[in-house]
């Protein structure tokens, strides 16, 4: 059986929150649910066309919650009715900042996200705010938003994004503010860019990868000693070890053989383009528009960025310190916006890539059997 197909669901660009490093264009367009069919079945008809029989919707934003519950329920009803008649699987994943979360969201999230969902914040917050507010007033409010959540039994996953703050702090403190302050049992760790509209606090982004290598490898280690074996799990370690030990390749999508193949991300007024950190600031990069009397399958067949994007594993591994490099396999040179936010091009590797080089070896040496799978893997 072939993977699932992944949408990035983009049902409105509208957000209750300011934060500074934000890499989308905010606009006030919102998806109806006559344009939300037309976007399923089309990508339906493409899952067709490739013979995949399930689809994963990661609804996201701009912030999912502007839209109230109410339109979610409809949606979901539509979403179980074109399923139904297509015969094909669909899985809905929620990411949300919980600003706008309250009991009226309970149902929906309990009905068509499992009772899970994804968040984030940072440690420590200095760039998340609330609109006219501090970064604390925005901290605040999302913790008693979690903790409100959790007591409804809602799971929550939690997605991070060190800064310079978070690599003076210490990995101990990050790991304890999440983990033993807040209970999140699952949270992963991602690497800034500086994407979007150049603004004062994504000068320092990326990060200087001395420290931020350095910070990653501690928060390995305490993982290690404190979490791995009790639960806890922090991406992307617990995926590359995953690799590792058994094979498994289900890594981040900045680590994946070619992302154009595998998710599209479809934004309110129809915009296509590879994820959420390309729809909505990089217009040069989208593939088309599907509300056009298109198909999705024509779209991405006819569009130029999009060959761009299928194009650059292989121009990557022709440089020779990819190819000489032992974690090609596993990396595939990164994450394509992290190349082009800081050097204006997708065909350079991630700038990451030093950082990420250091992950794996750590990943691989913490691994508990994984002779045969180097030895694989180097063949």
């Amino acid at each position: 059986m072939k993977p699932p197909f992944s949408l990035i669901l983009l049902p409105t660009l509208r957000c209750n929150a300011d934060c500074e490093y934000c890499f989308e264009t905010r606009t006030e367009d919102r998806l109806t649910l006559n344009q939300l069919a037309v976007v399923l079945r089309k990508v339906l008809d493409h899952m067709q066309d490739r013979q995949i029989d399930t689809l994963s919707i990661y609804w996201q934003g701009g912030e999912v919650m502007t839209q109230p519950p109410e339109w979610f329920e409809r949606a979901h009803e539509l979403v179980q009715e074109i399923a139904t008649a297509r015969e094909k699987r669909i899985g809905n994943y929620l990411q949300t900042n919980m600003i706008g979360y309250g009991p009226k969201w309970k149902p929906v999230i309990t009905e068509m996200f499992g009772n899970s969902l994804g968040t984030s914040m940072d440690f420590p917050n200095l760039h998340r705010r609330v609109k006219g507010g501090t970064p604390q007033q925005y901290q605040d409010l999302w913790e008693r938003k979690v903790l409100e959540a959790r007591e409804a039994g809602i799971e929550i996953g939690v997605i991070a994004i060190p800064n310079a703050g978070t690599v003076e702090a210490g990995a101990e403190a990050f790991y304890s503010y999440f983990v033993d302050r807040l209970g999140i049992r699952d949270f992963q760790v991602n690497t800034p860019f500086p994407g979007g509209t150049s603004k004062a606090v994504k000068c320092a982004h990326p990060l200087e990868t001395e420290d931020f290598s350095r910070f990653l490898l501690d928060l390995a280690d305490i993982w290690e000693r404190r979490g791995r074996d009790a639960g806890v799990r922090i991406g992307p370690f617990d995926k590359l070890l995953a690799y590792f030990e058994q094979g498994t390749k289900d890594l981040l999508c900045i680590w994946r053989e070619n992302c154009a193949n595998e998710f599209v991300c479809i934004d309110p007024r129809g915009h296509v383009a590879q994820c959420d950190c390309w729809v909505s600031s990089y217009p040069e990069y989208r593939f088309g528009n599907i509300l056009d009397p298109v198909s999705l399958s024509d779209l991405l067949r006819r569009s130029d960025a999009r060959r761009e994007f299928q194009m650059r594993p292989g121009s990557l591994i022709k440089t020779e310190e990819c190819l000489d490099c032992d974690y090609l396999a596993i990396c595939h040179g990164g994450c394509p916006v992290r190349a082009y936010s800081v050097h204006g091009d997708i065909l350079t590797k991630d700038p990451y890539c030093d950082l990420y080089k250091k992950i794996f070896a750590r990943m691989e040496a913490m691994s508990r059997f994984p002779i045969f799978l180097r030895n694989a893997r180097r063949r």
